[in-house]
C-alpha cells in the first residue's frame, strides 16, 4: 500500500538533501520542531496543509512542485506493484 505521508516525507527529505541543509535548520526556519519535522520527513506523521506550506517555504520550494514529485514518486511505487499475469 502507498500511503501519501510517506511519499510527502520522502519528496521532503530529498528536497532538503539535495540542498545540503539539516533538519535543524529547515525545522527553525519552519518554527516547526525537530521531532516533528523528522517524523513527517519519515512518513509518520501528516503534516497539516500549514505545515507543509511552512517546511516549503523553508526550502525555498513551491508547494506545486513538492506535490510534482509526490505525484512521481507514487506513480512510480504503484507502477512497480503492477504484475503481469498470463492467461495461458
Amino acid at each position: 500500500m502507498v500511503l501519501l505521508r510517506e511519499s510527502v516525507g520522502l519528496t521532503l527529505r530529498q528536497a532538503r538533501t539535495s540542498q545540503s541543509r539539516t533538519l535543524r535548520d529547515v525545522a527553525r526556519e519552519a518554527r516547526v520542531s525537530l521531532g516533528y519535522l523528522s517524523e513527517v520527513e519519515r512518513g509518520q506523521k501528516e503534516a497539516s496543509s500549514e505545515l507543509l506550506n511552512a517546511i516549503c517555504e523553508a526550502l525555498g520550494l513551491t508547494l506545486s512542485s513538492v506535490m510534482l514529485g509526490v505525484t512521481q514518486d507514487i506513480t512510480s511505487r504503484e507502477s512497480a506493484k503492477l504484475t503481469v499475469v498470463d492467461a495461458a
